[in-house]
């Protein structure tokens, strides 16, 4: 063999190994992604072509778009890189410990599963699968107000309540109502998400809802440009006996006073963006607040939450438990949050690709996977423990903090 063939020969198996490649050419044709089983991915990411060629295109424009031109979506995934991790030698990790405690509860780990809805669309188990995937892997699940399945039935196959995310009803005697029915279900936690309270602009999901040859006018809701509304929560089961409209656009603060005195579930604030906002819900009692921008759903900001962070950390100064979602897709993801000072950091797209594509052994695999990836960068960060995560082992753009 010549010296240029064997030369030829190295480059095309070093090309067939690399994952530049690959990410390549699943991006391009997805049939072509060699993952016959959760087991033979390598990382989350690996589920979402997967996911794309599973579901319908309303279904994947849904998942899988922001608001806007779509970047805060993408400065959520960007942000991440703005952070860096200082990587200690000779610490002895032999042993990692992923334990954390929440509102008095030990969680095994600190990322959980954050709210989506519908699942059902996504697979036909739905929360179902999600919950007994959440159970298997020790795992919260925070369950969607409109959710495909009630909250009961989640329970059990959860194996304990789940969080539960509250879509507001514009109505108060039904905002009661709804939560009564949760308290009666055993959930412990009340989590108010306020950021789609003004509304939004779901432009590219309206498009790729247009490009399904089904009807989907009895499934997606409302745009403000189109000015087309379908009122289609009052089939979702937590509607029961409700009309099934959500988000009071002239709720304020006093909300939160009225909510706490409602219930005696912890009432966490979720889609908290600045540190003004994360102060005013310490001082209306909150017990917790999610720093969130919905996935990039909610308003073309351009921030990501990653970014927000520190000032929502710095502004409630230890008070109450800061939690965050979006963007997250790596065990390094979550350090670099947890080292910033979030208690818990919750994933969606991933567990849902998983679910498109496989189910409960998708979504366990993603919650597998996401464990894995913590573990090690723990390890080579010298924090063999979630409570010796500190500031110390990050840095911002360089930077210490």
């Amino acid at each position: 063999m010549s010296r240029r063939a064997s030369h030829r020969r190295e480059f095309l198996r070093f090309l067939a190994g690399s994952p530049f490649v690959a990410s390549a050419m699943a991006q391009e044709s997805p049939v072509l992604s060699p993952i016959a089983s959760p087991k033979d991915a390598l990382n989350v990411m690996d589920f979402e072509p997967l996911a794309r060629k599973a579901l319908p295109p309303a279904h994947w424009g849904y998942l899988s778009t922001g608001v806007d031109d779509d970047l805060t979506l993408h400065m959520n995934r960007e942000a991440m890189a703005h952070y860096q991790l200082r990587a200690r030698r000779l610490v002895n990790v032999a042993k990692v410990d992923l334990k954390t405690e929440v509102f008095g509860a030990t969680w095994d780990m600190p990322i959980y599963v954050s709210a989506v809805g519908s699942q059902k669309e996504f697979h036909p188990e739905g929360e179902l699968a999600t919950a007994r995937a959440a159970k298997a892997q020790k795992a919260m699940q925070m369950l969607s107000t409109v959710t495909s399945t009630g909250v009961e039935q989640v329970a059990q196959a959860l194996g304990r309540p789940p969080w539960y995310q509250l879509y507001m009803p514009t109505s108060w005697t039904e905002t009661e109502k709804m939560v009564k029915r949760v308290e009666a279900a055993g959930c412990t936690v009340l989590v108010w998400t306020i950021d789609v309270l003004a509304g939004r602009h779901t432009d590219t999901a309206t498009r790729w809802a247009r490009m399904d040859t089904r009807d989907c006018s009895s499934c997606h809701v409302s745009h403000p440009i189109t000015g087309s509304r379908v009122a289609l929560n009052h089939s979702k089961p937590m509607f029961a006996g409700l009309s099934g409209d959500v988000n009071p656009a002239g709720a304020d603060w006093s909300y939160v006073d009225r909510l706490k005195k409602m219930t005696k579930m912890k009432l966490l604030i979720k889609g908290i963006d600045t540190g003004e906002d994360a102060k005013l819900a310490c001082e209306h009692g909150a017990d917790g607040v999610v720093v969130s921008n919905h996935g990039g759903r909610a308003a073309e900001t351009g921030r990501g939450t990653m970014d927000i962070l520190p000032e929502v950390v710095e502004s409630v100064a230890g008070q109450i438990p800061v939690f965050v979602d979006g963007g997250f897709r790596r065990g390094t993801d979550v350090l670099k949050a947890l080292a910033i000072g979030a208690r818990g950091v919750g994933i969606g797209r991933p567990y849902i690709w998983g679910l498109s594509a496989f189910g409960q052994e998708g979504v366990e695999r993603v919650l597998e996977l996401m464990r894995i990836e913590l573990a090690l960068i723990m390890r080579q960060c010298g924090v063999p423990s979630i409570d010796q995560i500190t500031r110390a082992s990050i840095l911002h753009n360089g930077a210490r903090m």
